[in-house]
């Protein structure tokens, strides 16, 4: 097993962290826990000693089987991660009430790494003004948190304000081959170099989107090169070849993931040059699919009819890029609201003259419709 040290902690982690957000599900949809607690158990005795929860992951069961599965090891044998839910509190009452449900549930006298959990500019903004932080340092002083952390969900100069804001003891993530250029971005895993914040990464895998690529051949780029590696495998080589990345989080749902995420990070080699050029290739093969040149800019908002158009748009291109049926359902049937889908257009074609790409917004609103429904049916 592959271990990094966080230098400024003076501790060493396994380079693979088990994320305990995708435990294996039982029909109704519970978590199989004779599945997760055997995975823990595989993934412990192959050396892996970072365990990644949180307060609402299987509607808050997830704490709960983690604690269970670790509660079986020493408790100086591993490091134990979860997130305070910063969009459930209100009061520093909540953060305690929280942080004691936590210890109950994970069955623990103290966490590891404790995160504000999704910190986007908005909640930083609350963060501060409650001063989270400092009845999280008392938490630490009194032994009930050793390292304070946050996961982010915004965009580079929300998070430059955040990392520079506070000393952390370190920082967490989404990056993939896909998402360099979103969010945190390449320059956020620069900044927190240089300002010597150890990162953990999530979303590795694109939430499984760059575990199977869609036909046409794409993967044929990497099977030339590896033919017995896994697709997942060079995505999550390709951020753990970043120095300063500690930890790279992998949600595993079943035993073979598992031990294919074992195999890769057990004599770990990091990407060769050559091997960069064809992850690129890759990313631009999978770029090349999306249906329209949509940028997000927005300059045709609002819509006149309630559209979203660059939502829509978003959800259109994601699934031909990745052919990730049960994301996409989710995002059009359950995050999507029916008053901004595409059905709504009235097509008085005013966001057609803001364009600055020149789409033909109408005919393709029309045509990601129909589609997506159709998806959404099978």
């Amino acid at each position: 097993m592959e271990y990094r040290k966080m230098e400024n902690l003076g501790i060493r982690t396994s380079l693979l962290g088990f994320g305990c957000m995708r435990f294996p599900a039982n029909a109704d949809g519970s978590i199989n826990e004779e599945e997760a607690l055997a995975m823990i158990d595989q993934a412990y005795q192959s050396g892996v000693t970072y365990y990644d929860t949180a307060y609402p992951y299987h509607d808050g069961k997830s704490e709960v089987v983690t604690g269970k599965a670790l509660a079986r090891y020493p408790r100086d044998s591993y490091y134990l991660a979860t997130k305070l839910p910063i969009w459930a509190v209100e009061t520093i009452a909540d953060v305690e009430r929280i942080f004691q449900e936590q210890l109950e549930r994970l069955q623990k006298d103290y966490v590891d790494f404790y995160l504000m959990h999704a910190l986007n500019g908005e909640r930083w903004k609350f963060v501060k003004e409650l001063d989270i932080l400092g009845y999280c340092e008392k938490l630490r002083a009194d032994g009930k948190i050793k390292y304070l952390g946050f996961s982010f969900h915004d965009d580079y100069e929300a998070f430059e304000e955040i990392i520079t804001s506070y000393k952390w003891d370190f920082c967490q993530i989404q990056l993939n081959y896909m998402d360099k250029d979103t969010q945190a971005t390449l320059k956020g895993v620069e900044l927190a170099g240089k300002l010597g914040i150890p990162m953990v990464i999530m979303e590795p895998v694109k939430g499984g989107s760059l575990a199977k690529l869609p036909s046409e051949g794409i993967d044929e780029l990497f099977k030339k090169v590896r033919p017995q590696a896994s697709t997942s495998s060079w995505a999550l080589r390709y951020v753990g070849s970043f120095d300063n990345v500690k930890v790279v989080l992998s949600g595993m749902s079943t035993m073979e993931q598992v031990e294919d995420n074992l195999s890769t990070f057990t004599n770990f080699e990091p990407l060769s040059d050559a091997e960069r050029e064809i992850i690129e290739k890759v990313a631009d093969a999978l770029r090349g699919r999306v249906q329209n040149g949509c940028t997000g800019c927005r300059y045709c908002m609002p819509c006149p009819a309630g559209v979203d158009i660059p939502r829509c748009f978003g959800i259109w291109n994601q699934y031909h890029i990745y052919e990730n049926v049960n994301d996409t359902k989710r995002n059009w049937t359950i995050w999507m609201e029916d008053s901004k889908k595409a059905s709504n257009c009235v097509k008085c074609g005013k966001c057609e003259q803001a364009c600055p790409q020149h789409i033909a917004i109408r005919e393709d609103l029309a045509r990601l419709q129909k589609e997506l429904d159709d998806i959404s049916k099978e």
